[in-house]
């Protein structure tokens, strides 16, 4: 019994290193779909470019309720993490962009808003409820997957992304 013990506390950690190297790659292969533009239809950056930086990509869209009580507990990530290197994305899912725009007017942002017009940067992420967010490390690992948005979960998230940012790359 205690081999087998020993056995599965060696093996864990080499399969987390592994899970870890596969979400990597996949990373790369979802940033490569990824065609996101202004909201005025012009190209933004590529995913990728953001390595280095802890990223907290949010996907959102204006009938969506809980992305209204998420904006401003982002505003605040923003605000507060920015300068340790917390690069905030909202990508927008909206079928027309005045819907975005009119959400936006009613709830002003100060982090990146960029729109996936094609919806294959949300098929690669395989987004399945409004608002989803994923928080992936400077090494471009996706580290925590979060759907929906409920007050009471932004104390355990506002930790683990500052948990993140100190991490040393």
């Amino acid at each position: 019994m205690r081999k087998k013990i020993k056995l599965l506390f060696f093996i864990i950690p080499m399969l987390s290193l592994f899970m870890t190297a596969s979400l990597a790659e996949q990373l790369d292969q979802i940033s490569s779909s990824c065609a996101l533009t202004t909201l005025d239809g012009k190209p933004v950056h590529d995913l990728q470019e953001l390595k280095g930086k802890v990223v907290y990509v949010d996907f959102w869209a204006s009938w969506c309720p809980p992305c209204v009580k998420s904006f401003p507990f982002l505003n605040q990530l923003d605000h507060e993490l920015k300068d340790k290197g917390l690069q905030i994305i909202g990508i927008n899912l909206d079928e027309k962009v005045n819907d975005a725009q009119n959400f936006l007017a009613k709830h002003p942002v100060d982090f990146s808003i960029v729109a996936d017009a094609s919806k294959q940067c949300a098929k690669g992420f395989e987004v399945m409820a409004m608002p989803t967010s994923y928080l992936i490390d400077r090494k471009g690992n996706i580290r925590h997957v979060h759907q929906g948005f409920r007050p009471g979960e932004s104390e355990k998230l506002h930790a683990l992304i500052t948990q993140l940012v100190m991490e040393h790359p």
